[in-house]
């Protein structure tokens, strides 16, 4: 391990996450992508030698999705021996074929999802799963039945924690008094969601940030100092197919964490 990781309690999981999380979009899809620059997909070999660097260097947060390609099943190839040694979370709601994204956030399809999750991520339960909103979150709060599914689920111990990765402020609103974890994108660009950050921590959710770099367009020193300097913020999920970019950027959130001693 590169760094002595100290970690901040993910809301009130009982579980604790480390300041920088693994997105691992890039391990599993390189099309339709949001990215400047593309990328070719790595190989299964590289995708493990990643998944396993990654945990070798103290980040104990994986971050998946069925729209995400096949990185589900690379997870579950590469590191389920290793599973009580991460966090684990992926997604419902958004499928990802043909080069276009297609959404069913029913109780039937969010059930199957997750049971399809399990099984590619060779795994008999996940540790968060979050509802994969399109922009109207809001809606799927209100009328979908979705969050009524994740809780069933919950009830079962085959998911540990649920949550809301969302588009809106009101869509996160509506979920205040439901979910166990957020994932927000904010960053220097995109402040809008700071108040509600320190709501969702003062309650209790977990918060994780997503786009914390603006897809690439930030500098990562500064957008992680950013980030991680609201105290709402448990950990930022970054996704990169390069180790030493990834440490750096672990050795970053500590150093920022040193700055603001209240975040250990």
């Amino acid at each position: 391990m590169d760094v002595a990781v100290t970690q901040r309690p993910l809301g009130r999981t009982g579980m604790s996450i480390s300041p920088i999380g693994f997105g691992a979009f890039k391990i599993g899809r390189n099309t339709g992508i949001k990215y400047e620059r593309g990328y070719e997909l790595p190989s299964d070999e590289r995708a493990e030698h990643i998944l396993r660097g990654v945990l070798d260097s103290g980040i104990n947060h994986v971050d998946t999705a069925p729209a995400y390609g096949i990185s589900e099943q690379r997870i579950g190839a590469a590191i389920a021996d290793r599973r009580d040694a991460y966090i684990l979370s992926t997604k419902v709601g958004e499928t990802f074929e043909g080069g276009t994204s297609t959404y069913d956030f029913s109780p039937e399809a969010v059930t199957a999802s997750v049971h399809r999750s399990l099984k590619r991520l060779s795994t008999d339960r996940i540790d968060v799963v979050l509802i994969h909103a399109n922009h109207d979150d809001l809606g799927i709060m209100r009328d979908s039945g979705a969050p009524e599914a994740l809780d069933r689920l919950k009830a079962s111990g085959e998911v540990r924690a649920v949550g809301l990765s969302g588009k809106t402020p009101a869509g996160f609103e509506a979920a205040l008094g439901w979910a166990d974890v957020f994932m927000v994108e904010y960053h220097a660009e995109q402040r809008e969601m700071a108040d509600l950050i320190t709501r969702a921590h003062e309650r209790g959710v977990g918060v994780l940030i997503k786009k914390g770099l603006a897809s690439g367009t930030l500098s990562a020193d500064e957008a992680i100092r950013f980030v991680l300097g609201h105290e709402g913020v448990d950990s930022l999920t970054l996704g990169s197919l390069n180790l030493d970019h990834l440490r750096e950027n672990l050795a970053s959130a500590m150093a920022c964490r040193g700055v603001n001693p209240g975040r250990g």
